[in-house]
C-alpha cells in the first residue's frame, strides 16, 4: 500500500472517530497527532493525513453541500460514517487538491468504500463522485 493510501485510511480514521464520537474533526485530529508523536515511522502517511484533514474542515461546507445535493434522495445523515468520511476526502481530492488526479482519487475512494463500508457503497461512493467530478472547473 503507498504513502498516500496508508494516509487516505489514516483520515478517514478520523473523520470517522469524529464522527462516531460526536467529537469535533479538530479535536479528533488533535488526538490523532498524539499518537502520531510517537511512530516516528509512519510520519510519511501522517503528513499527507493531515493535510487531507485540514482540507476537509476548509471546505467543509461546501463539501457536504455538493455531496447532499448529488446524492439524489440521500441525506447526508443517512449514510454510513464511514461512507461520509470516504465520500469528503473523495470530494476534497478531487475538486481542492491539484496533485491527485480525479481518476485516483475516486478510484481509491470506491478501493476504500470496497474494503471498508458496505457492498453497496462502492458504486453509491462512484456514481456520487463522479457526478460531483463533473462540476470542477475546467483549468
Amino acid at each position: 500500500m503507498s504513502a498516500r493510501s496508508k494516509a487516505r485510511k489514516r483520515a478517514i480514521d478520523i473523520l470517522y472517530a469524529a464522527d462516531v464520537r460526536q467529537i469535533s474533526i479538530r479535536d479528533a485530529l488533535a488526538q490523532e497527532a498524539e499518537r502520531a508523536a510517537g511512530e516516528p515511522q509512519r510520519e510519511g502517511s501522517w503528513l499527507y493525513a493531515r493535510e487531507i484533514i485540514d482540507g476537509v474542515m476548509d471546505h467543509g461546507d461546501e463539501i457536504d453541500e455538493l455531496i447532499e445535493t448529488y446524492a439524489q434522495g440521500w441525506a447526508l445523515s443517512r449514510m454510513p460514517a464511514v461512507d461520509r468520511a470516504i465520500l469528503r476526502i473523495g470530494v476534497w481530492e478531487t475538486l481542492f487538491n491539484d496533485e491527485v488526479p480525479e481518476g485516483v482519487a475516486i478510484s481509491e475512494a470506491v478501493e476504500s468504500a470496497t474494503t471498508l463500508s458496505t457492498d453497496d457503497s462502492a458504486g453509491f461512493v462512484n456514481g456520487l463522485l463522479a457526478k460531483i467530478a463533473q462540476t470542477r472547473p475546467s483549468k
